[in-house]
Formats: C-alpha cells, sequence, structure tokens
C-alpha cells in the first residue's frame, strides 16, 4: 500500500529557490559565454565551433538560475492558480537549462573527454539538487494541486489533460509529499544517484577503450571478410604497431566473433568483451551497481512502494511487476524449445565440421555464421557491397519522403561538434515547412560510448503560437571508410540504422503543444514501437529497390538475395528470442529486490540466467556490470519493452503488408495517430486510433516462425 502523507500547506510562509549567483556574474556570462548568448546560427543551433570546455560549468550554474527565476515567478505570481500561469508555466520553465544541459550531456556521450567527465560529476548534483527543490516545494506543489483539483471544471483539450495529470502526478512521484527527514534522505540518495550512473557509464568507456587485441600473424585472420580486415588494419596504422588491431567498440568485435578461425582468439575477445568492469579495478562496476540498484530501492520505499519495479511500471503500459514477468516468462516458455533445436543445429554442424567437443560461448558465433552461410548461402562479403553507408543513409531519407513526404538538406553552414557529423534539415514538401534538424554521427571514436541511439539538441512545443522544431542527434557505430573500400555495413547494422532512424521520425513528426508531452516523451514501454517498427522494410524488395545498389558494378540486389534474408529472420529466432529475455529478466531481478542488496553480483546473474540460458556461465564474467541500459541509461525495469514493442510493431507493421508497404493511407493513419502525437495521448489510445485494435501476438509468433 502506498505511503500517504498530509500536507498541511501555508502559502505565506513556503519559500522560493534561492539565488547563489550575483547579478554581475550573471551579466557577464550572458555577454561572454557562447552557450548562453543569442544563437545566430542557422536555425539557432548549438555554436559548436565557439564553444570551449571552460564554458560548459558556467553555463550550467547561469541556466540554473535563470530556472529557480521561472519557478519563483510561478510562485509568486499573485493571479489564481490556473492551467496557463501554473501548468503552462511550468512546462516552458528552465529552457537555458535544457539547451545547456542538452548540449553538454549528449556530447558527454558522443564526444567526451576527461575533462568532460570531471564536469558531469560536479555538476550533476546540482542539477538534481535543483530538480528536488522544484519537486519539493511546497508552495509550487500546492498551486500545482489547487488547478489538480479543479480538473473536472476546467474545459481541457485531451492534451492539456494529460499535460496536468503528468505533472501532477510527477510531483508526487519525486516526493512533493514527503516531510521532515524522508525529504532530506530522497534528496541525498538522488544526489548519490545522479553521480553513480555518471560513474557507471564512465568505467564501461574506460574499460572497453583499454583492451585491444594485436593480431601480428595473417594466418589467424584466414576466412574473415576483407572488410574486417582492412579495418583492422588501418586500426593498426592508427595506433603506430604492427599487424591487425581489433577492439571491444561492436562493428570490430563482432566481426571477429563471426569469423576468426583461431577459437583461442576468439575466447579471449569473448572474454573481454563479455568481463567489462569486472575486474576489480578502478573500473569496476559491482560496487557501483549495487549502490545503484540500493538507492532506487531506498527512493522507491520512500515514496511508498515495496520495490522500485513497483515504481516505475506504475506509469507503464505494463503496469506493475507481475504483468511484466507474466509477459516475459510467456514470452520465455514459447522461445525455449526453439532455442534448444538452434543450439543443438549449431553444436551438430560444428561436430560435423570437426569441432570437438562442446560448442562454447565464443563458439557459437562462428559456427552459427558458418551454418548461417551454408544453410541459406548469405555471406556477408556479397552483401555489405550493397550496403554502402551513403546508400543506406539515401534509403532511410527515402522512406521517409515516401511514406510521410520529407524531404532532407544537407547543411553544411551548421556548427558541428566533430568533423565526422553531418547535418540536414527536414522539411515537409506538401506545405514547405521546416520541421527538424538532423545530426548524423556514424563512426566509433575513443571518446564516444558503444551503441547506437538518438536524442535531441532541442524538444519541440508549441505554445501561443510560438513553434519551436527539434534538433535531433541520431549516433552509431559503423565502421569507418578506408583508403580501399567506403563504409559498408552489414545488414545488422541496416537495420540498427533503421531503428535509430524511426526514433528519429517520431522526433521530428512531433506536432505537440508542450515540451514534456512531445517526440518520443511517452511510456518506455512504447517508445521502441515506432523505431521498430521502422526495422521491417529492411526486408522488404519494395523498399530495397530505391538503395541497395552494389557500389562497384551499380547492380541491384537481388530478389534471391532478399528471398534468403527473409528465409534467415527466422534462423535461431528462438536464441535470439532468450538473450533478449535474459536481458529483461536480469533487469527485473535487480530492480525487484525488496531489501537492501549486500550479496555477490554474479550470484544474481547466475539466478537470472537459469531460466534463460543454455550454456553456462564463464568464470569472470558479467553482463550486469556493463549493463549501461539499465544501470545508467534509463531502462531501469524497462528493459522488457523492447520485446513488448515487438508485439506492437509487428501488429503494426500487418497494417502496411495488408495494404501496401507504401500506402498513403497507411501512412498517413500511422504519422497522424502515433508519430506526431507524442505523449499527447495515452500509447494504447494512439495505437487503437490507427489499427482500430489492441496489438495481438499472432504477427510477432508468425514473424518468427514460432507458428506458421
Amino acid at each position: 500500500m502506498k505511503k500517504t502523507v498530509l500536507l498541511t500547506l501555508s502559502l505565506m510562509t513556503a519559500t522560493l529557490l534561492s539565488a547563489q549567483m550575483s547579478k554581475q556574474e550573471m551579466q557577464t556570462i550572458k555577454e561572454t559565454n557562447p552557450l548562453v548568448m543569442k544563437w545566430v546560427t542557422p536555425y539557432q543551433t548549438p555554436p559548436f565551433d565557439l564553444i570551449k570546455i571552460t564554458d560548459y560549468k558556467p553555463a550550467m550554474l547561469y541556466a540554473l538560475e535563470l530556472a529557480k527565476q521561472d519557478i519563483n515567478a510561478i510562485i509568486s505570481n499573485p493571479q489564481e492558480p490556473n492551467f496557463e500561469n501554473v501548468i503552462v508555466a511550468y512546462d516552458q520553465s528552465g529552457k537555458m537549462l535544457d539547451r545547456v544541459t542538452s548540449v553538454f550531456f549528449n556530447l558527454n556521450e558522443a564526444n567526451t573527454s576527461k575533462q568532460m567527465q570531471e564536469i558531469a560529476q560536479e555538476i550533476s548534483p546540482e542539477i538534481t539538487k535543483y530538480s528536488n527543490d522544484v519537486a519539493m516545494n511546497a508552495q509550487l506543489f500546492a498551486k500545482i494541486k489547487m488547478v489538480y483539483d479543479k480538473r473536472d471544471d476546467i474545459p481541457l483539450t485531451t492534451e492539456q489533460r494529460m499535460l496536468l495529470d503528468d505533472v501532477y502526478k510527477s510531483f508526487i512521484r519525486s516526493g512533493a509529499l514527503l516531510t521532515g527527514n524522508d525529504k532530506e534522505e530522497y534528496r541525498k540518495a538522488t544526489q548519490e544517484l545522479s553521480i553513480l550512473t555518471l560513474k557507471f557509464n564512465q568505467n564501461v568507456l574506460n574499460d572497453n577503450n583499454s583492451f585491444v587485441l594485436n593480431i601480428t600473424d595473417k594466418k589467424d585472420l584466414k576466412g574473415m571478410p576483407q572488410y574486417a580486415i582492412d579495418a583492422a588494419e588501418q586500426e593498426a596504422k592508427t595506433r603506430k604497431v604492427k599487424g591487425y588491431v581489433f577492439t571491444l567498440d561492436y562493428p570490430s568485435y563482432s566481426a571477429f566473433m563471426s569469423y576468426c578461425p583461431n577459437s583461442d582468439l576468439r575466447k579471449k575477445m569473448w572474454i573481454a568483451f563479455n568481463s567489462k568492469s569486472n575486474h576489480g579495478d578502478s573500473n569496476d562496476n559491482k560496487q557501483v551497481l549495487v549502490n545503484i540498484a540500493n538507492l532506487r530501492l531506498k527512493i522507491a520505499n520512500l515514496l511508498g512502494y515495496k520495490s522500485y519495479a513497483e515504481y516505475a511500471l506504475e506509469d507503464k503500459m505494463a503496469e506493475n511487476p507481475e504483468k511484466v514477468n507474466d509477459f516475459l516468462s510467456s514470452l520465455l516458455n514459447m522461445s525455449m524449445p526453439y532455442a534448444k533445436k538452434d543450439l543443438e543445429m549449431v553444436q551438430k554442424y560444428a561436430s560435423d565440421n570437426g569441432f570437438k567437443g562442446q560448442v562454447n560461448r565464443w563458439d557459437f558465433s562462428y559456427w552459427s555464421e558458418k551454418l548461417k552461410n551454408e544453410k541459406y548461402s548469405i555471406n556477408p562479403e556479397d552483401y555489405k557491397p550493397y550496403f554502402n553507408l551513403d546508400y543506406v543513409r539515401k534509403g532511410a531519407f527515402t522512406l521517409a519522403e515516401k511514406l510521410y513526404g520529407l524531404e532532407f538538406r544537407e547543411n553544411k553552414e551548421i556548427p558541428v561538434y566533430n568533423k565526422d557529423v553531418k547535418v540536414y534539415e527536414v522539411w515537409d514538401k506538401a506545405n514547405n515547412k521546416f520541421m527538424a534538424i538532423l545530426y548524423m554521427d556514424f563512426f566509433p571514436r575513443s571518446n564516444k560510448r558503444e551503441g547506437a541511439w538518438m536524442t535531441s539538441f532541442r524538444e519541440e512545443s508549441n505554445v501561443n503560437g510560438n513553434e519551436i522544431r527539434p534538433l535531433i542527434q541520431l549516433v552509431t557505430n559503423f565502421s569507418k571508410p578506408t583508403k580501399k573500400t567506403p563504409s559498408l555495413l552489414t545488414f545488422d547494422e541496416v537495420t540498427t540504422l533503421l531503428h535509430e532512424f524511426g526514433h528519429c521520425l517520431h522526433g521530428i513528426l512531433t506536432e505537440c503543444h508542450y515540451k514534456s508531452l512531445s517526440g518520443t516523451s511517452v511510456a518506455h514501454d512504447f517508445v521502441e514501437c515506432p523505431s521498430q517498427f521502422n526495422e521491417n522494410f529492411a526486408y522488404e524488395k519494395e523498399f530495397l529497390d530505391l538503395f541497395a545498389v552494389n557500389y562497384k558494378t551499380g547492380e541491384k540486389i537481388s530478389q534471391q538475395m532478399i528471398d534468403k534474408l527473409i528465409a534467415a529472420r527466422q534462423f535461431e529466432a528462438g536464441w535470439l528470442s532468450i538473450r533478449q529475455l535474459f536481458f529483461g529478466i536480469l533487469d527485473m531481478q535487480w530492480h525487484s529486490i525488496e531489501k537492501p542488496f549486500s550479496g555477490d553480483v554474479v550470484e544474481v546473474e547466475k539466478q537470472a540466467s537459469k531460466r534463460a540460458e543454455l550454456m553456462p556461465m564463464v568464470d569472470g564474467c558479467c553482463m550486469s556490470t556493463q549493463f549501461s541500459h539499465i544501470f545508467a541509461g534509463g531502462y531501469a525495469s524497462g528493459y522488457y519493452g523492447y520485446k513488448w514493442a515487438e508485439v506492437i510493431d509487428a501488429d503494426a507493421f500487418q497494417a502496411f503488408k495488408e495494404k501496401g508497404i507504401f500506402n498513403p493511407e497507411v501512412a498517413k493513419s500511422f504519422r497522424t495517430n502515433i508519430l506526431s502525437k507524442g505523449g499527447s495521448k495515452k500509447p494504447m489510445e494512439l495505437y487503437k486510433a490507427f489499427r482500430g485494435h489492441e496489438p495481438t501476438n499472432e504477427a510477432l509468433l508468425r514473424r518468427e516462425g514460432f507458428i506458421k
């Protein structure tokens, strides 16, 4: 039962947020700091070419003061509290803080430095303190509650009602009803948490960069694709060593594990990748993640919840841990028989081809790739020439044009934070309306975290006719072009680009009024729907014909090659499914604890793996210590959302399959009812408006090959 605290308020005694900078300091920063000065760049984009590392901390402190002024203006407003002067004013508050922190924290992920990491450690507690001060300000909450209590008597649109409900509930969920010692404990816990999540990510990045595999004997690379050999040779030259260098960056690691013929070297690489931040050194994350899990539990308990999972899921589509665990268990039971067959199939193939003993974890990808190639004749060397990164990017743009009437115009005048970044203006051709700026950052760097993601430097809003369009960022870690070849993608990387581009379209096409509801600001178990939906087009010849052309010969990808991709889609679907489900189970295991954890981190992982692993764990290896999604990336108690969204995306794409993948009516409905709406309505309402019914498992199970 949730804790209820009686709130007694006196508007006369509640305090304003205190200022910490003098007027002179504020004025100096306003006139000299490029982060806070008026941006005279195209579309008011960040002036990356002017920003220095020393600008960040003063700019964020300045922005914090302005944000406090915004909140104080709401508190001290003598007018009767109403939706506009309280709820909308709160949604619009802190614009400068949003601007500066978006630039800083996005670059801390994509283009960081030791100095930036130190600044992040210093400034994060200040930002958390401000957030706590706002959430626990009795006078501000009193005004919000006054408006909320009159909600049924105020003529509000659906979006306005969503905003009002979200603001009120967010205050409750951020400690507005806490008093006395509980309030101080909450403050302390959230500030500590902000530092620890940063440290977790930094440790993973540092450990990732600390390992290299330098191979000098080319015979160890026999059978590896030429693109992987060329990239490793280039990496060695960059590092000024002889031979070939492989790293734990995913393009390098994935190619090595799939094609290197030397099992001992694969083992060395696999263990290095799967033991990140689990070496008992300065980059070790075991105690860090335990502290994170315990702090989250403490926060949940203070707010009246038994576990962090119970707290986190309350406002999601899934609603509670029981429903999530049932969902994961149901799919696990359905997937496990197929996963066992997949493992048996790979073991038999390896044994038939001379492999002695049981297939180990570091052997699986190698023999699996060989079997896949033999079964479907899918050789990545044959496919990669058709997936020139430049062509794939243009294909994604063409997809957005055909479905939603968008046009992408490169703008080389807009400043970038790294020379690899390309920038595009996005326009709606039907009415010649500017929609967004899109930054695309494709290649790995030592100061860039691994993986792929979409985020934004500015959110969309449209209050009182003042429309602000978003600045969207798409980041990946694809192989760089070499002197011999352009950047060529694997098919998996093609789907990754389409996935993140789907998130981008969710941000680009948003047409909301309030920034906190716009774009991808939706329930976490719905946010992956537009992105995973977009991946489906990668298997459609009608789409591939738009861009999949051999960069050497100009020849289009053949129907036979596409048919192989479609057939191979179900290859090891069971194995891949239980791997994804294991991540979800592990996430729920950590965030369902109901008392502080003090045990063995690896033992927790062993318990989680019992249900969803078919191979024994390897000593020294641990997923938890590098699981940035849940310990530093916003997916705590939410990783199940990827599978949850798969059910939705498969069902949604079925509508396109039924009427044509470029059908304008279906595309318009998807744009109007889902992509443009952000969080202005509840996710299931949005989906039913598009599809006419709630999603069912059938389309996903058919796509996976679990039902015919």
